[in-house]
């Protein structure tokens, strides 16, 4: 280890605040929190209905629209990498993520009601309209969810206060999957007055305006401590490179892109399966909100579990019993309360493991530090986003072609549709979280960081 060290290059200074950041303020903390609300209930709310509002509602082909979110997304993702190199050169008197924040507030909020917008006319036309608006929101939350990401490092290098960080975070993803996806569609009821494209439209205004003050408040309530005082150097590759070899990174680009891969299909299925499968219409409004609403218990336990078992052991542990609780689900479809109950129990396990991931993801940034001699906030968490919405294309991508190749059709439900639709909903999740599983068990940084923090400071010392 000492060797390693020896050989990184020098760093340039880091500003460092004179304040403690061990004990950040409460506000902060909440603040934070605040800001994965604003950016988790736009596109919860995008992951959850968008399938929906574009087959029931705008009436376009399922095929052409798991076209739509895979190309748009696959896209937008490549977006995140040049939005990371951009805040690795960005030096504001607001700081590095802070202005992103700020300009990109509104845009976002705006396009976010055109997104669940439809336009009269012809299928094409319907289909390019829905290009447009999806794509542009995607760009525009790249420039949201990269910063957002990056901030948590600079706020503070406390591995304690990061997990305190994380479960704020997770208190904010998991109300903003709540009121996305319990809310949303008894709001298009009473918004809409029965008519859902109206409905769609009110209900979308209603989360850009929470959205737009939740992201200024971020801008206002946290502060940047830690980072590079001088702009990143370098050809591009080179840092490309290094992230890439960065095995705490790659670990946690692949565990999130598996997680939201599997998420993608939960969330995109989970109307179609309460609908068709469970008979069960009411079930939307819990089932939903457990994919990842359970996170606002997991934001609890995760610290403390975590604290004992560490990351790696404590996630493996959490996979293998959901696995086990979600093959027993199949069985007990006709006992709702039981299948609810162990459907709520396996969902708090796996947001245990997404709870991990907000920790993981600022852990890979002092890997980063400590191996090549450069933080790269905005480059690390850039390739993190990219993993969210990778996963996310693919996954809702999958279940728009499987109900394509089934032959969905919202007006005469065939029985081949809901047997595709039944097994997409526990034959995906199930065989992602065996993966998951296997990369998680790489992960390089339990019980080191203390160590490593030390090597670090010995360098710049």
């Amino acid at each position: 280890m000492t060797t390693a060290v020896a050989q990184q290059p020098m760093r340039s200074p880091r500003i460092v605040d004179s304040e403690d950041d061990s004990h950040l303020r409460p506000w902060e903390k909440i603040s934070y929190g605040l800001g994965d609300f604003a950016c988790g209930l736009s596109w919860n709310a995008v992951g959850a209905f968008l399938l929906y509002f574009y087959t029931n509602v705008a009436l376009l082909p399922a095929a052409a629209v798991g076209t739509l979110f895979l190309l748009s997304r696959l896209f937008d993702a490549g977006i995140d990498l040049g939005v990371g190199i951009l805040i690795d050169r960005t030096r504001t008197r607001w700081g590095r993520t802070r202005p992103y924040f700020l300009f990109t507030a509104l845009p976002f909020s705006i396009l976010l009601v055109l997104t669940f917008t439809t336009i009269d006319g012809s299928t094409g036309a319907k289909l390019a309209y829905a290009y447009v608006t999806f794509s542009l929101l995607g760009i525009l939350y790249s420039f949201l969810a990269v910063p957002f990401s990056a901030l948590m490092p600079m706020m503070t290098n406390d591995h304690g206060s990061r997990m305190q960080l994380g479960s704020a975070r997770a208190i904010g993803t998991s109300v903003s999957v709540i009121l996305a996806t319990a809310a949303t569609m008894p709001l298009v009821g009473v918004l809409g007055g029965g008519n859902e494209r109206l409905g769609f439209a009110l209900v979308a205004l209603l989360f850009a305006v929470l959205t737009l003050a939740a992201l200024l408040n971020l801008f206002v309530s946290c502060r940047e401590r830690h980072h590079d005082e001088a702009p990143a150097g370098g050809a591009i590759w080179q840092h490309v490179g290094a992230m890439v070899r960065n095995r705490a990174w790659l670990v946690t680009f692949l565990f999130c892109t598996l997680n939201f891969l599997r998420f993608g299909c939960v969330i995109s299925v989970t109307a179609f399966f309460a609908i068709e499968v469970m008979k069960a219409p009411w079930m939307i409004g819990i089932l939903l909100p457990a994919v990842s609403g359970t996170l606002l218990l997991s934001a609890f336990i995760a610290p403390f579990l975590f604290k004992r078992t560490g990351i790696r052991k404590g996630c493996i542990a959490a996979l293998l019993v959901a696995i086990c609780v979600h093959m027993l689900l199949p069985f007990i479809e006709a006992q709702h309360g039981l299948f609810l109950g162990l459907f709520l129990f396996a969902a708090i396990l796996i947001s245990l493991t997404m709870t991990a991931i907000f920790t993981m993801a600022a852990d890979a940034v002092d890997y980063h530090e400590w191996r090549f001699g450069t933080r790269n906030e905005g480059l690390l968490s850039s390739g993190i986003s990219l993993s969210t919405k990778v996963g996310m294309a693919i996954g809702t991508a999958i279940i728009a072609y499987v109900l394509a190749g089934a032959g969905y059709d919202p007006k005469a439900v065939s029985d081949g549709a809901r047997a595709a639709i039944r097994w997409s909903y526990y034959g995906w999740p199930t065989a992602i979280m065996i993966v998951q599983i296997i990369i998680i068990a790489f992960w390089p940084m339990d019980g080191r960081h203390e160590a490593i923090r030390r090597d670090i400071a010995a360098r710049n010392g």
